[in-house]
């Protein structure tokens, strides 16, 4: 196609100024590199450290928690033996009840206390005796009436004294053992208080050291979980910052790029015209590409970013 008189300067130009554009290589480096990639927050640098530092911080809280098991174990295996220890307290505090219950504590040695005093008794009475028959001789009624009626009347005054002695010293036994039997009852009944108190203590120290575990394990939990929330809100908050500094490093980009296809665009255009202008079939319209909305597209990335900070030690999102 033959070019018209007055597009002849006008094409040369066009044909220089498409000569000069297309020669000259694009310098991709003005909008590409890592220099568009926006870097991680110091937030986000402080929740990775967070998160990295709460590794493991379980740790003490479950020592502490099976210390706690271990001595709540031990204490009831103590209550379980003071128990025990109640059942043959009630049996030994039912020994010392009923009409038996005194014999135990009889004193092995009664028999032979009683026997050397009823001894003596029988000696001391011996010397009476005499004493009548003296004075029946001395009256010269010795043999006689009066005589034995003085000594039947001694001996049977003696034979009275003397059980009655024996009782009193059986009575006197036998308080003895039943003031004894009645106070080891009583003893008994003490002791069986008190080990059942002491029951109860090891019972209520066993469950004290119950709670003491739980709560390390609550605080376990609490730790965790508000170092999750912590972890997620910074976490959250500098992938916000981090996608604000993105857009504005990808509008930076865009703009770059579009600054070097210009030319190409322009002399599209330029050559288009010339073509209608000639009477030719213009070429394909040059576009530019259309711009994203760069914050959108970084909001995006760091959302999904953060949604990752979330999960960390089951934190809630913000």
């Amino acid at each position: 196609m033959a070019i018209p008189d007055f597009l002849e300067d006008t094409v040369k130009d066009y044909s220089k100024q498409a000569t000069a554009a297309y020669s000259a290589p694009i310098n991709t480096d003005t909008f590409t590199g890592r220099q568009f990639v926006a870097g991680q927050d110091p937030m986000q640098t402080q929740a990775a450290a967070l998160a990295t530092q709460g590794v493991g911080s379980y740790q003490p809280y479950l020592q502490a928690a099976q210390t706690a098991q271990g001595q709540s174990a031990g204490a009831l295996g103590q209550a379980a033996t003071a128990v025990g220890g109640l059942g043959a307290i009630q049996n030994q505090a039912a020994a010392s009840t009923g009409a038996q219950a005194y014999q135990p504590f009889m004193s092995p040695y009664q028999s032979q206390v009683i026997d050397a005093t009823l001894s003596e008794f029988d000696k001391s009475r011996l010397a009476g005796q005499q004493q009548i028959r003296d004075a029946a001789v001395s009256s010269g009624n010795f043999g006689g009436g009066r005589e034995g009626a003085m000594m039947g009347q001694y001996n049977a005054d003696s034979l009275a004294d003397r059980a009655a002695l024996q009782a009193q010293m059986l009575q006197t036994g036998f308080g003895q053992a039943q003031q004894a039997a009645n106070q080891n009852f009583a003893n008994q009944n003490q002791l069986f208080a008190m080990q059942n108190q002491q029951n109860l203590s090891q019972q209520g120290l066993a469950g004290a050291y119950g709670n003491q575990m739980n709560q390390q394990f609550g605080l376990s939990d609490f730790g965790r979980q508000g170092m999750g929330q912590d972890i997620n809100a910074l976490g959250t908050l500098g992938s916000v910052n981090q996608a604000q500094q993105q857009a504005l490093l990808t509008a930076d980009q865009q703009a770059a790029q579009t600054g070097a296809y210009e030319p190409y665009g322009r002399l599209n255009q330029y050559g288009n015209m010339l073509t209608g202008l000639s009477g030719g079939v213009a070429g394909q319209q040059y576009q530019q590409e259309e711009a994203s909305d760069p914050y959108a597209n970084a909001l995006g990335a760091a959302t999904g970013v953060a949604g990752l900070f979330g999960q960390i030690y089951g934190g809630r999102r913000i």
